[in-house]
């Protein structure tokens, strides 16, 4: 559909869009909502030194700076959720910026507090709690400032390093500004033999195209311009690099890894863990990617050829009607419970259902402590939106029952598990829909759509992981990060990874050098643990039902109440341990079994 032929916010049916007026009445009481919070900022200042003086001081203080947090929260998220309804709309433009800087205020306001409260001892804690019972919710929160105090420099050295902070994103900024601002793609033939200019937008769409030369050109078309800024972006990684180790050294850690995850409380032996078990299962990619050549009926697999679907688009039409029946069906094995709140998310006005003019693109799901969760679609009618909403849906649900049952000071989720829980969801999905599903056509596009998230959600990220944790060692040891060695050092890995059945075309070797998310160290690899934890709850619940889904239930009400990895044990899941990997491997091979039998009969 194109732009032009778009509803406008107005005309979309009030059944169809989110009901923020659940958060706030009107603009206008939110904007005394916002008047008196601002008003309010600059008293938490007042425990500033004092804080933790008394358990009296030390309550107070918390309780003053989680109420004002929520309210700030609420009107943050109704500003940027209004703007979203329509980007056009310059009055919410300006609502979304005036949160922002209050957001910034507020930050500013209550900057002492990490720093004093790092201070505490456990002892004086314990004190504290017997002297304000009221204290003992905040247990877990004090406790994961203060295992940190080994790593908290004296007042000098912490003023030096916040100053440092702006030039340490230099790096990031640096590559944003290239990537984003200064670079430029030529224009390619697409499949009608239009030129059209490639942009990172279109790049994946054209490298599924049918049209292998379309692919080919693409592949070459993109690393051909980013190979123009080599030296360039080398060093700017390497500058990057450098940068994490010189925190790392600054707060006496051993390494950036340790540093990157100390933040949650994660075990490096878990980042470790998941390179040593995807290196055991590289066998399996490398019958997807022999499946792959098989099935394109290629001579030679080009790395450009990994994305060229298999299976072309079913003709799945799923209206939005249908998609939510499908969704709750086949999240019956979570429980009735569960399917009961799904169900007042779909009636209770948390989802913004389609497209218009204006629009946020994409989906995602969000919300507030005091109100409930809310879900934006661009539901466009087909099977990828039907799990985009399960998906979303998980998201939403995993707050929902966190909110429940936990005080606001633990209502958030840490990255390590935030995509958990939408993940278990369409893996179920995927798991109905393939037991309901008799056309061979149709389920063998089910079957890719999931091999192909195992690949780029556990394989590929695990891989990314891999390449930072070379890329560092290399610069710890003193060697000298250039485009030549970092280059070299990817394309082992793409033929570690990918095996002898793909041509390993030069241009794949820089890589490495498009991905924004290197200049964020060791993030990439929550992406593969989380997928992993998730195929392994589903697996669980799919197999065990009731226990599991208890398990699951309770993990989903504690937001961040415990650390990552302590939360995911309590659900069943093991992270420190090679059994979850194993149980998501033993999914991915059954799926390539059936694919490879389906292959046969295409």
């Amino acid at each position: 559909m194109s732009q032009t032929t778009l509803r406008k916010r107005a005309d979309q049916n009030p059944a169809d869009i989110w009901r923020l007026d659940h958060l706030y009445a009107s603009d206008d009481a939110w904007q005394d909502a916002f008047l008196a919070t601002q008003a309010a900022l600059p008293s938490i200042s007042q425990w500033k030194g004092t804080v933790t003086k008394s358990a009296k001081n030390l309550l107070a203080c918390l309780s003053q700076n989680d109420t004002i947090a929520m309210e700030l929260d609420k009107l943050y998220v109704y500003a940027n959720m209004k703007s979203h309804e329509d980007s056009g709309n310059a009055f919410y433009q300006s609502m979304s910026n005036q949160a922002q800087l209050l957001l910034v205020q507020f930050l500013e306001e209550t900057a002492f507090l990490t720093p004093e409260l790092s201070t505490l001892s456990p002892e004086t804690i314990a004190r504290f709690e017997q002297e304000e019972a009221a204290l003992k919710v905040y247990a877990h929160f004090l406790e994961n400032i203060t295992r940190k105090k080994d790593h908290v420099l004296s007042l000098a050295e912490e003023t030096l390093l916040a100053q440092a902070e702006d030039m340490a994103t230099a790096p990031d900024d640096i590559f944003s500004m290239i990537n984003n601002a200064d670079i430029r793609f030529p224009q390619v033939k697409n499949e009608d033999g239009d030129l059209v200019t490639l942009t990172k937008g279109n790049y994946t769409s054209l490298m599924e195209s049918d049209n292998r030369q379309v692919r080919k050109d693409t592949f070459e078309a993109l690393y051909d311009t980013y190979l123009k800024q080599k030296n360039t972006i080398a060093a700017t990684y390497y500058a990057s690099v450098k940068k994490d180790l010189f925190f790392a050294k600054a707060r006496r850690y051993d390494s950036a890894l340790a540093q990157a995850l100390d933040d949650d409380n994660i075990p490096v032996s878990v980042y470790e863990t998941l390179i040593d078990a995807v290196h055991q299962y590289l066998p399996l990619m490398h019958r997807y990617v022999a499946l792959r050549k098989k099935m394109l009926g290629v001579e030679k697999l080009h790395m450009y050829d990994l994305y060229a679907p298999l299976v072309k688009e079913a003709d799945i039409a799923v209206d939005y009607e249908t998609a939510k029946e499908t969704v709750k069906k086949a999240l019956a094995p979570m429980g009735k419970d569960y399917q009961d709140a799904l169900q007042a998310g779909f009636d209770g006005g948390w989802i913004d259902v389609y497209e218009n003019e204006g629009k946020r693109g994409g989906a995602y799901s969000w919300g507030t402590y005091s109100g409930h969760p809310y879900v934006l679609l661009n539901y466009a009618g087909n099977i990828n939106s039907m799990f985009t909403l399960a998906h979303e849906m998980g998201h939403a649900l995993h707050s929902y029952y966190t909110w429940k049952k936990q005080p606001y000071v633990y209502g958030g989720h840490k990255i390590f598990v935030a995509e958990v829980a939408s993940t278990c969801n369409e893996a179920l999905l995927m798991e109905y829909l393939l037991q309901h599903t008799e056309d061979k056509k149709a389920k063998a596009y089910l079957i890719n759509y999931f091999l192909e998230q195992f690949k780029g959600t556990f394989f590929r990220q695990a891989m990314f992981a891999e390449f930072e944790y070379n890329a560092h060692t290399m610069a710890s040891q003193g060697q000298p990060l250039t485009c030549e060695n970092l280059s070299a050092m990817y394309r082992d890995l793409n033929h570690q990874y990918f095996g002898d059945g793909v041509v390993l075309d030069d241009r794949i070797d820089f890589e490495w050098a498009r991905i924004p998310h290197f200049y964020n160290a060791y993030y990439v690899y929550q992406y593969a643990t989380g997928y992993t934890a998730a195929i392994a709850l589903s697996k669980a619940i799919l197999e065990e039902g009731e226990p599991a889904v208890k398990r699951y239930l309770d993990f989903l009400s504690k937001g961040n109440s415990e650390y990552s990895i302590d939360l995911l044990k309590g659900a069943g899941v093991d992270m420190t341990s090679r059994k979850p990997f194993d149980d998501a491997m033993a999914v991915f091979e059954g799926l390539l079994t059936k694919m490879e039998a389906l292959a046969e009969s295409l």
